[in-house]
């Protein structure tokens, strides 16, 4: 019997397990993935959102608890509670410095290989090395980790001990601890899940990060009656290249660039004004465009000046002479795609050197109008990729697992992803995601470490 058992092997999970070892309590870790994915997605983090008063060798100027929240109500649709958001932007000034003392390493604003930010920090090596230091310090501390492992179901309720069925190599095994916390994410990799919202397209979404991350625990806690956060099937959806892998891609499938060409549906058609959007929302809002059209999927057109504007890629575009020689590599028909691309034309409006306008044409292009006109031409096939769901559990201060009926289940705790559309709502700043987990992570592992090692009536019905 253990005093706390840790779900999860991303970094809510990790901070959770080293902050309930390091307050005195026994801890276990379980992971559903190999060993060699640990992590989650934050293996392919780079930054933390984090609140500071004053310049730093992190960071220049000032990032104030009002900006995060400001930041924060821009993008949470109206489903942030304000409580607990300000208690994590509070909070987050405590992260440097707790983080240092478990091993992770963060790059200076001079001779970083990342360019500064006012409102994140980087990580020395990026996610996989921030998550390796932690596991280490976890591990030399005694923690107790077990990969492969899967915990089958959690009962919501207030008990002095929890007994919870796991498998691992095919065998089942039962893991008991007086507290447990739940950090074991959303349901991006369930496509079951996500097709209730997004119907079949769903099952065609690139993953950008863990395929273990499936949302059983979420889901059966949400029909035990956990009250719930966030909108069911809201997600944060990023343009990627349909040929990157299936899951686990991370960052480096982002495709960018649609501002210095047409971007055309299945059809060759165009369904968006590709200068609407040039501030770093932009990978989502064309992750949310391309999932609403049929078959999910678009095409990035562009010639050899565009190619020269557009930030690089992992993926090599397609390449052709002539738009109908692409075209037939796209599948599109070369007469539709040569009609889209004579109507841009005619369209076209010079403002400068940086490119146009378009008058007359449904939808416009109102910046970055540049013709197609020098070969080769290029094209990146554009997939919807999900990084997290926004519908979780809610959860209180103390980072318990709230129930429908208001009350507190103590006992049971959640962190990261799987309580962040509490704060988050159905949106997302750059960082914030392990702004959370760090944060609320660090609140349920001291919580349930408490809970854990304070005397109760009760505990002596549980196995020692």
């Amino acid at each position: 019997m253990n005093d706390v058992l840790v779900i999860g092997g991303g970094m809510a999970a990790f901070c959770a397990a080293l902050a309930a070892r390091r307050a005195g309590a026994s801890v276990q870790l379980v992971d559903s993935a190999p060993r060699h994915l640990l992590g989650g997605n934050a293996r392919h983090s780079r930054n933390l959102r984090l609140v500071h008063d004053a310049p730093s060798p992190l960071f220049p100027g000032r990032y104030t608890v009002e900006d995060c929240l400001m930041d924060l109500r821009q993008v949470s649709g109206g489903h942030m509670d304000e409580d607990l958001a300000r208690l994590m932007a509070e909070r987050s000034r405590e992260l440097p410095q707790w983080l240092q003392a478990q091993g992770v390493r963060f790059e200076p604003i001079t001779g970083g290989t990342l360019p500064w930010s006012r409102k994140t920090a980087f990580f020395l090596g990026g996610g996989r090395a921030m998550i390796n230091a932690l596991a280490r310090t976890a591990e030399d501390l005694g923690v107790k980790i077990l990969h492969d492992t899967k915990v089958l179901d959690v009962r919501l309720r207030t008990a002095p001990c929890h007994h919870l069925p796991a498998c691992r190599d095919g065998e089942s095994l039962t893991l008991s601890a007086r507290t447990v916390v739940i950090c074991s994410g959303g349901y991006q990799a369930n496509p079951e899940a996500l097709s209730r919202t997004w119907g079949e397209a769903a099952a065609t979404f690139p993953v950008r990060g863990s395929p273990h991350v499936r949302g059983e625990i979420l889901l059966s806690l949400l029909a035990q009656g956990a009250a719930p956060a966030g909108v069911p099937g809201a997600c944060h959806l990023v343009a990627v290249n349909a040929q990157a892998p299936a899951a686990d891609g991370g960052i480096v499938t982002r495709v960018d660039g649609m501002p210095w060409g047409l971007v055309v549906d299945r059809d060759g058609r165009r369904f968006q004004d590709e200068g609407a959007e040039i501030t770093p929302r932009r990978y989502a809002f064309w992750g949310r465009r391309v999932a609403r059209l049929p078959g999910a999927r678009a095409h990035l057109i562009l010639d050899a000046t565009g190619l020269g504007r557009a930030p690089p890629s992992l993926y090599p575009p397609r390449q052709a002479d002539t738009l109908e020689a692409l075209a037939r590599m796209l599948g599109l028909n070369p007469a539709i795609l040569r009609e889209t691309v004579d109507h841009y034309h005619a369209a076209l409006r010079p403002d400068g050197p940086k490119g146009g306008h378009t008058e007359g044409l449904k939808p416009p292009k109102t910046r970055h109008a540049l013709p197609l006109i020098t070969p080769p031409f290029y094209a990146w096939t554009l997939a919807p990729g999900i990084t997290f769901t926004c519908h979780g559990i809610r959860v209180d201060a103390q980072a318990r697992i709230m129930m429908a009926d208001g009350q507190p289940c103590d006992g049971l705790h959640g962190a990261g992803m799987i309580m962040a559309p509490t704060v988050l709502g159905t949106g997302y700043v750059a960082g914030a995601a392990l702004t959370v987990g760090a944060v609320f992570g660090r609140i349920a592992g001291e919580e349930a470490a408490h809970r854990a090692l304070t005397p109760h009536p009760e505990a002596e019905q549980c196995p020692k």
